[in-house]
């Protein structure tokens, strides 16, 4: 009766760590607000810690802007802008994810950005922003 309630105990120990694990493993996620502006008005970025970096990831429901040359820019707490690479790349795909550079210490706003015509399509915010 004892043995049971041991091995009963374990599992229920090794249940809740494994749920645990992947969050854990994944560090923390922040969601930002939806993108708004004049071509960009869906969707969202979370930002996630991997292995020492930030990575954003644009949602499902993102849509690509159709313009020539829309790029991923980020502003930090500070007002600094900075202009990333491009968000579509050839067949019809885009960059659905990004690794920042670790000169980009925070973000406050993520944007989409047309280098073609250097005009903001879109931005999304962090609140509080992303370190």
């Amino acid at each position: 009766m004892r043995r049971d309630w041991s091995i009963r105990a374990a599992a229920i120990v090794l249940g809740l760590v494994v749920s645990t694990l992947p969050a854990a493993l994944a560090g923390r996620t922040q969601m930002s607000t939806i993108f708004s502006g004049a071509k960009v008005n869906m969707g969202t970025v979370s930002s996630m810690e991997q292995g020492g970096h930030h990575v954003l990831t644009l949602s499902e429901d993102f849509r690509v802007p159709d313009t020539p040359a829309p790029h991923w820019q980020v502003v930090d707490s500070k007002g600094n802008t900075y202009l990333l690479q491009r968000l579509s790349i050839k067949d019809n795909g885009y960059n659905r994810m990004i690794t920042l550079p670790t000169y980009v210490h925070d973000v406050a706003k993520v944007q989409i950005w047309c280098a073609w015509a250097e005009t903001l399509l879109g931005e999304a915010t962090f609140d509080p922003p992303v370190r």
